[in-house]
Order: C-alpha cells, then sequence, then structure tokens
C-alpha cells in the first residue's frame, strides 16, 4: 500500500511523497527507466520488482534454481546488482561468489560466472555494456566479457582485505575500487595507476563527464586528483543524472542528505526516516530520490519539491532529461 504525502505537506521538504512498504530489508534499489518500477535485493537474496504507483509487487521473485544443490548447501544469495546501460539486463553478486546476469523482462539468470572464491561485494557495468566488473571479499577485482562469460582481466589482487565498491569511469579507461583506500586502476592492463588515503567506504560514483569521482564523502577532481571532504558521516552515495545533485545516507543517523555538488553544500534540511536508512538511488529521470530504509519501507521524496522548499533556484534541476546512467 502506497502513502502519497497529503495536499497540506506538499511544500515541505523533508515530507516523503510516497512510501511503500515492502516486509523486508532491502539493500539495493535500481530503478527502471521509462516506467514507475523498482528492482529491489532483499536481504534474503531473491530480487523482486515492486510498481512504485500500485505498491505492489510485479510478478514471482527471481530465483536461482540450482539442480541437485540445495540452499543451505550453497549460500547462492545477492549481495548487490547493477542495471546495464540499456537496461534490460541486471548483474548481481552474491554470497557465494558468483557473478550472475538477469533478464530484466523475465526474471530469468542468463549466465552464471564463477571464479572469486569469497562472496562479491559490488559490480559495476562499463558504459557500453560489454563488460562488468565485480570486487570481492576475496581482495580482488574481475573485468567480465558479458558476451563470452569469461575473466578477461583479472583477477587484479588490490592488496585490500574486501574490495567493497568497484566502477568504471565513463570512458571505460579507469577502474576505481575501494576499500582501506581508495584506487584508481587502468582499465585494460589492470596497473595500478593512483592510490588515495580517504575515508573508508562502500560507495563510489562517477560523473557522466568524468572530472569528479565521489568516494563515499570525499569528492576527488580527476583533473589535478585533489581531495576534498564535503561532509562526515556517509554511507552510501548516488549522483543525480544531470551530475548537478549528490545524495548521501547517514546509516546511523537515518537520514539521507541532497548536496549541490558544484557548491558542495547541502540542499534543504536532511531527510530524516524511522529507522537507519541502507542507502539511495535517483529515478531514471531525475526527479525522485527512492531511499530504503531499516523499518521495511522504501520512500520516495519529490527533488523539484526539495529545492524549491530550500529557496534555491531551480535551474540545478536543468536539463534532467539528458543524462548517463553509471
Amino acid at each position: 500500500m502506497h502513502h502519497p504525502a497529503s495536499a497540506k505537506h506538499e511544500k515541505l521538504a523533508t515530507v516523503p511523497y510516497r512510501k511503500i512498504k515492502v516486509n523486508t530489508i532491502a539493500l539495493h534499489i535500481l530503478h527502471l527507466p521509462r516506467r514507475q518500477q523498482i528492482i529491489i535485493c532483499p536481504w534474503g537474496g531473491l530480487i523482486r520488482v515492486w510498481d512504485l504507483e500500485t505498491g505492489k509487487q510485479v510478478g514471482e521473485k527471481w530465483e536461482d534454481k540450482h539442480v541437485g544443490e540445495k540452499w543451505e548447501e550453497k549460500d547462492f544469495r545477492v549481495m548487490t546488482m547493477a542495471l546495464s546501460p540499456d537496461s534490460k539486463k541486471v548483474a548481481s553478486g552474491s554470497f557465494d561468489g558468483a557473478v550472475k546476469l538477469w533478464n530484466v523482462d523475465t526474471g530469468k539468470i542468463i549466465k552464471t560466472w564463477t571464479g572469486h572464491i569469497e562472496k562479491v561485494y559490488f559490480v559495476s557495468w562499463s558504459p557500453d555494456g560489454g563488460r562488468v566488473v565485480s570486487g570481492s571479499e576475496d581482495g580482488t577485482f574481475r573485468v567480465w566479457d558479458v558476451e563470452h562469460g569469461k575473466t578477461i582481466l583479472g583477477p587484479i589482487n588490490t592488496g585490500e582485505n574486501i574490495v567493497r565498491a568497484v566502477c568504471y569511469s565513463p570512458d571505460a579507461n579507469m577502474i576505481a575500487t575501494s576499500g582501506d583506500r581508495l584506487k584508481i586502476w587502468d582499465a585494460n592492463s589492470g596497473e595500478s595507476l593512483k592510490s588515495f588515503e580517504v575515508h573508508s567506504n562502500t560507495c563510489l560514483a562517477w560523473t557522466s563527464d568524468g572530472k569528479t569521482l565521489v568516494s563515499g564523502r570525499s569528492k576527488i577532481d580527476t583533473a589535478t586528483w585533489t581531495v576534498l571532504d564535503y561532509c562526515d558521516d556517509v554511507h552510501t552515495i548516488s549522483v543525480s543524472p544531470n551530475d548537478r545533485i549528490l545524495t548521501s545516507t547517514s546509516y546511523w543517523g537515518k537520514k539521507a542528505q541532497l548536496w549541490n555538488l558544484e557548491t558542495n553544500q547541502p540542499i534543504g534540511t536532511p531527510l530524516h526516516h524511522p529507522d537507519y536508512v541502507v542507502s539511495a538511488t535517483f529515478s531514471a529521470d531525475g526527479k525522485f530520490l527512492v531511499t530504503r530504509c531499516g523499518d521495511d519501507y522504501i520512500y520516495t521524496w519529490d527533488i523539484f519539491a526539495i529545492v524549491k522548499g530550500a529557496g534555491l533556484s531551480l535551474d540545478i534541476m536543468v536539463s534532467i532529461d539528458t543524462f548517463h546512467v553509471l
């Protein structure tokens, strides 16, 4: 059941536009372009699709069925996922170390890739959709060829105990990895290019022009590789499709915050939640923010209302329909 905000609260930036009860803690959320639907990865590991308008699940759970194998014998649960650039496939990383491709329309597995010996924490698509990079608790990252299903780079030992996040640069020439340090790698050779002391984090995002890399609470200017901390409490991040707005979440602070990516200043007041905030993601058109909370609800926030309520120019919403999805 969805709960649109009442008319009298429309001008309040901190009131959610809608909330949906999903009866599970959603670890990850993907917003499907041109649809009012989201894909969620709950703690139980079975991917499912929800309709934001009706607040109901669409179709059956995406289940990984293995003949002759039981769930208790091998942990097939999904830990992370990423939507392909054409929005037709989802890449997922599992507790058992496998990377899998799913068909969005059917919810069925297309391919399963094995190689990591520990759980896969993060996956990221190359901009052309031809490769997937995965980061694992085994301290390595691998690059997979989507068509042939082979490891074409790696395993690359990062020198970290755990690779918590990975991300392709928009030109596909670099891969960023995050653990105790932020590291930049040549995406073709696997050569280490840069290494930074940054706050340990589980999230990375590159702006579509490649000029800024956000790693947790730090912003990196990729022209000079200088690091700037824009805040001090970040669990996850998301960059708006037009590269103008950044969202950070605070797990224990039970809130999300919008930031002007150019000025590093907060936009409006924090978006408070009744329980810990797992993460946030922008809708494909950039007009809404979807957050997931420990109270088993998914919240939708109206970005236009937040910007307007903060008394800021709506110029920050310019080009919201022209975007590049990382």
